[in-house]
């Protein structure tokens, strides 16, 4: 997936651009980078109408490859890199969204896949029922 990154674009364009590749995750930016297994303080959380321009130093056109076979880890050190902003990854369990801060050295393709099985209404397996027999 390519996303085309300019002072125009708002932090939810590049939210929505991410959540169409990976419907069961969900990226949020901050000001300040988290540590490797540790949460995102949401008092650096920038808004999501927030353009570029507002929260970057750099102005310049830049496109940034995103694949399904990156690690969590990856991508957040490349948009870390290219924007100066820190990113958490979040995905979808169910009616919540998880922090995915412990298993950031899986792919995309893994946390999405994880966060659409834990989205699915499984229904429970029948009860088996057994006698006992002497």
């Amino acid at each position: 997936m390519k996303i085309t990154l300019n002072d125009q674009q708002s932090i939810s364009d590049i939210r929505n651009s991410f959540n169409t590749l990976f419907p069961f995750l969900k990226i949020e930016f901050f000001s300040k980078r988290h540590q490797p297994g540790e949460a995102s303080s949401l008092n650096f959380l920038v808004p999501k109408e927030t353009t570029l321009k507002e929260c970057r130093n750099t102005h310049y056109t830049e496109e940034l490859y995103i694949t399904p076979d990156m690690k969590v880890s990856e991508l957040e050190e490349l948009l870390w890199t290219k924007l100066g902003l820190g990113v958490q990854v979040f995905r979808k369990s169910g009616k919540l969204w998880l922090e995915t801060i412990l298993t950031d050295n899986w792919t995309l393709a893994e946390q999405n896949s994880e966060g659409e099985f834990l989205s699915k209404n499984i229904e429970p397996d029948e009860p088996e029922y057994y006698q006992d027999r002497d």
